[in-house]
């Protein structure tokens, strides 16, 4: 055969080439599988907090429009005061008319 190596360990060898080939990507899907499912559960992770967070931002929206009415019913409240008290001024002391 002249030196060569026979048909048979040529072929054998490229199989073996394919086979480490095989291996190696087979190696490399499995890593990217495990950080894909790593990923994953940091997602699943994360979502709790999210939903927390809008509930209390939502929740917070509502506190705050109930403490803005209750500052509001406090104005009015307090303008009516005011004109009860202009009223009752002017018919201790009226205001001189022009």
């Amino acid at each position: 055969m002249n030196g060569k190596r026979p048909f048979e360990d040529r072929v054998f060898g490229r199989f073996d080439a394919v086979d480490s080939s095989i291996r190696l990507i087979n190696s490399f899907m499995h890593g990217m599988d495990e950080r894909l499912q790593k990923l994953e559960i940091w997602a699943y992770d994360t979502k709790p907090i999210w939903e927390r967070a809008l509930k209390e931002i939502i929740e917070t929206r509502r506190e705050l429009s109930k403490r803005l009415d209750l500052i509001e019913a406090v104005v009015y409240k307090t303008l009516s005061d005011l004109s009860d008290v202009e009223d009752h001024l002017d018919r201790i002391d009226p205001k001189p008319t022009e």
